[in-house]
């Protein structure tokens, strides 16, 4: 999502008569796109200012901004306390961004966090950033409206609203009219997508949206994310069955294996509740790739909810997870409510036992693979070698295989032959 509102700014950027550069040094406008998810993003940000605050010495007049969730979280912070930025504009003030730039140029501090209830950026068409010319990312969503008390994306993101159906086609349309072949529907909870479509009186839903867009061309294929399990619909699956060219892959974050903890994090479903949803994504679906998200340590946290969690995770089988521990962010309902109780060492420790299963998950996903044939969309070399190429398949699986004739936006049928525990590799038939 960040990497989606980074195109946005460059876009506004661009339109107002600026110009990027790859080389920091040369800069007179630095930006850095922040997250509040995790306390370690927040920590890596102020890293970071504080190398830009360095280079400014040698550098007067240049600029430096924060964007995103911190700038809301932490506006006063950045520019009363610490000193380090010249701008703070939160997630829905980026169209101002050539006015506080001007603001800033005359030595004041620039700031706007205010948030809104119906900004989308849908008519602004975002600048390719460091792409690759085959997949592209497409928001059709801003905000959130579930509460989740461990997080903070309600508080700096603001409300959920969802972008026109139409703007979002037409983007996707050009995109593959310039050679793309992929696009990722972006959304905090894509499943509760909902917009009015006024002229034909029609309610557009998650559902029909991903339609639409698999519609414009069997040659475009379509990936969503993020899916909330008590959200995600039959419809969704069914309609993934129905286009070829919809990946069989769904990002299902589950957080805990334990009703109890997940009660506490208010993710209004049980552990059972979960599993229901998984087992029916795998009978409409038996190939589909799944990846989740878990916390270790939330806050009451016992042996048991981590036993829980472990037992969930060798129950389905995830293909990639991301795993964290617990860390408190402030404003959340969580460190309103309860107390952050897990010693440190624990959480480590739990985490650590997580991602050694989830390490022995994958190897086995991956070796099951060892022999079959999969599509395989062509991103561009392979990171080791320019005589091979790589892409991902339908399961959202990286791929790598001899380049021969091949180039970046084909599809090519590969048969793997052999795998490590995050990549398949194969022959091209």
């Amino acid at each position: 999502m960040n990497f989606a509102d980074s195109e946005v700014v460059a876009s506004i950027l661009m339109e107002n008569g600026f110009g990027a550069t790859k080389e920091v040094e040369q800069a007179d406008l630095i930006f850095i796109n922040t997250c509040s998810i995790r306390e370690k993003a927040e920590q890596t940000v102020r890293k970071r200012l504080t190398e830009f605050r360095s280079l400014k010495k040698t550098k007067p007049g240049m600029l430096v901004g924060v964007l995103g969730c911190m700038a809301e979280r932490l506006k006063a912070q950045f520019i009363e306390e610490e000193k380090l930025v010249d701008l703070v504009v939160g997630p829905d003030a980026y169209r101002a961004l050539p006015n506080l730039i001007e603001e800033a140029e005359t030595g004041q501090k620039a700031v706007n966090v205010l948030l809104s209830r119906d900004e989308t950026y849908a008519d602004i068409a975002p600048i390719r950033l460091n792409s690759n010319g085959v997949t592209a990312f497409v928001s059709i969503m801003r905000g959130c409206n579930n509460m989740c008390s461990f997080c903070v994306v309600p508080f700096t993101r603001g409300r959920e609203r969802s972008r026109d159906a139409v703007s979002i086609i037409n983007e996707c349309k050009d995109l593959f009219e310039n050679g793309y072949r992929e696009v990722t529907l972006l959304g905090q909870n894509v499943d509760s997508y909902y917009w009015m479509d006024e002229e034909k009186n029609e309610q557009v839903t998650f559902a029909m949206l991903m339609e639409r867009v698999a519609l414009i061309s069997p040659l475009l294929r379509v990936r969503f994310s993020t899916s909330h399990p008590k959200d995600i619909t039959d419809e969704v699956l069914h309609t993934m069955v129905k286009y070829d060219n919809i990946c069989n892959y769904i990002h299902l974050p589950v957080q805990s294996g334990s009703s109890r903890v997940l009660q506490l994090m208010n993710r209004t479903y049980t552990r059972e509740w979960y599993i229901a949803r998984v087992d029916r994504i795998k009978e409409l679906i038996p190939d589909c790739g799944l990846s989740t998200d878990m916390i270790t340590g939330f806050c009451t946290e016992t042996e048991d909810d981590h036993l829980e969690s472990l037992s969930l995770m060798r129950y389905c089988h995830y293909d990639l997870a991301y795993m964290y521990f617990y860390s408190e962010r402030p404003g959340t309902l969580a460190a309103r409510r309860f107390t952050d109780d897990i010693p440190e060492e624990v959480k480590k420790r739990r985490l650590q036992e997580m991602v050694a299963l989830h390490r022995l998950q994958t190897l086995a996903s991956m070796q099951k693979d060892v022999g079959k044939t999969f599509k395989v969309l062509v991103e561009g070399f392979s990171k080791r070698s320019e005589d091979d190429l790589y892409g991902r398949n339908d399961q959202n699986k990286v791929v790598v295989f001899p380049k021969g004739e091949f180039k970046k936006g084909d599809y090519v049928m590969v048969n793997i032959t052999s795998c490590t525990a995050g990549t398949l590799i194969g022959l091209p038939i």
